[in-house]
C-alpha cells in the first residue's frame, strides 16, 4: 500500500498493467490523428455536445443531447432563459476554453476559481457565490431520473478547513513528480470532489478538470470522445465508488476509484477506435463518407436531409454516399420514401 497525498493506493502489477494499456493507446494516437483529420473534427463536435449534455444531466438537467446540440448551434444570450440552458451554456464555454487553452491554464487556486466563475457565468441562482469558496456545508447528493435525491457523502466543512484542503491538494499536485500522470489526475479529481470547495458546480467542475489534466499530460484523444457520457452511463457505479472510498475518510484507500476511473478511460478509448475503425474499410473511405458514417454512428435512425443539414453537404451527394455505404455493408437502410432512415449495420 502506497501513501499518495493524503490517500492510500495499492499500486500493484494489476493496476500498473491497466495504466500501461491506456498509455499504449496513447502512443498510437499520434499516427491515428495524422490519418483521421476530417473525421476527428466531426467526432470532436459530437463529443462536445455529448459531454455538455451528460455532465449537466448528472446534476439534474433535463436537456437531451439533441436539445443541447440545437441550443449550442444557435447560442445567444437571449436564449439562456432557464437553469438548464444556463448550465449548458456555462459548461460548453469552459469545455471550449479548456480545449483551446489547456496548456496555458495552470493548476492554482486562482485558476480553479476562474473556471468556477465561468462555469456559473449565466446562472442566476449562483451569482452570490460563483468563483468563491463555499460559505455553507454542502453534502454531495445524487439526483435520480424521478427527481429523488440521495446523500452520497459529507464534504469538507466550509472556511479554513476547505481553504487548507484545496491548498494542500494543489501543493501535492505540483510537488509530486514521481506518481504516474493518470494516477495524479484521478486522485486530484477524487479529492477535489471530496472537498467540494464551492457551494455548487463541484461535480461539473471535477469532470472538466479531468479533461483539463488529461490534456495537460498529453492525452489529446480525450477531446474526441465523451468522458462525461461514460460517467453518466455508469452514474450509479460512479456514486457508489465515491461513497465507498469516502466512508473511510480521512486517509482512505482509493484504489477502487482508480480502477473505475481507468476502466472508464479504457472504455472510451475503445469507443473512439470503434468509431474510427469500421470493419477495416475506413482507409478506403473519402473524408465525406467517413464524416457521414461517424454522424450515423452517433445518430442512429437519421435521415439524409438531417445529415445534409448538419454536415453542410448537398443532399444529392449525401444520398449517393448513403447508397454506397449500404452497398459496402457499413450501414443499414430502413423504411422507404420520406421515412427512409439509416443506422449502423
Amino acid at each position: 500500500m502506497n501513501n499518495v497525498h493524503t490517500l492510500k493506493v495499492s499500486l500493484d502489477w494489476k493496476l500498473l498493467s491497466v495504466i500501461s494499456k491506456i498509455d499504449r493507446f496513447d502512443a498510437e494516437w499520434t499516427l491515428i490523428e495524422k490519418k483521421e483529420g476530417q473525421s476527428l473534427k466531426q467526432l470532436k463536435a459530437i463529443a462536445t455536445v455529448r459531454s455538455v449534455g451528460a455532465s449537466t444531466r448528472i446534476e439534474g438537467s433535463k436537456m437531451s443531447d439533441e436539445e443541447v446540440d440545437v441550443f449550442l448551434k444557435n447560442l445567444s444570450i437571449e436564449k439562456i432563459e432557464d437553469r438548464d440552458t444556463q448550465e449548458v451554456a456555462g459548461y460548453f464555454e469552459v469545455l471550449d476554453l479548456i480545449s483551446e487553452s489547456f496548456a496555458d491554464i495552470d493548476i492554482t487556486e486562482n485558476s480553479l476559481k476562474n473556471l468556477h466563475n465561468q462555469l456559473l457565468k449565466y446562472s442566476e441562482k449562483d451569482k452570490w457565490h460563483k468563483g468563491d469558496y463555499k460559505q455553507h456545508s454542502n453534502s454531495v447528493e445524487a439526483t435520480f431520473p424521478g427527481g429523488a435525491k440521495q446523500i452520497i457523502f459529507e464534504t469538507t466543512p466550509p472556511g479554513i478547513e476547505t481553504e487548507d484542503a484545496v491548498r494542500k491538494l494543489i501543493e501535492w499536485f505540483k510537488d509530486d513528480t514521481e506518481i504516474h500522470p493518470l494516477v495524479k489526475s484521478a486522485i486530484f479529481c477524487y479529492d477535489f470532489v471530496s472537498i467540494h470547495p464551492f457551494q455548487d458546480g463541484n461535480g461539473r467542475l471535477s469532470r472538466l478538470l479531468s479533461t483539463l489534466l488529461l490534456l495537460k499530460y498529453g492525452y489529446k484523444w480525450i477531446q474526441y470522445v465523451s468522458f462525461e457520457h461514460e460517467i453518466e452511463h455508469r452514474k450509479a457505479e460512479y456514486y457508489q465508488e465515491l461513497r465507498k472510498c469516502q466512508a473511510q475518510r480521512p486517509n482512505e484507500d482509493v484504489t477502487t476509484w482508480l480502477y473505475f476511473f481507468f476502466d472508464a478511460l479504457l472504455n472510451i478509448q475503445q469507443q473512439l477506435m470503434d468509431k474510427l475503425t469500421v470493419e477495416g474499410v475506413e482507409s478506403s473511405l473519402s473524408p465525406k463518407e467517413k464524416s457521414i458514417l461517424v454522424f450515423i454512428t452517433d445518430h442512429p435512425g437519421t435521415k439524409s436531409g438531417e445529415i445534409a443539414k448538419k454536415l453542410d453537404i448537398p443532399n444529392p451527394t449525401v444520398k449517393r454516399i448513403l447508397s454506397e455505404l449500404v452497398d459496402k455493408n457499413l450501414i443499414e437502410k430502413f423504411g422507404s420514401g420520406p421515412g427512409t432512415n439509416y443506422s449502423l449495420k
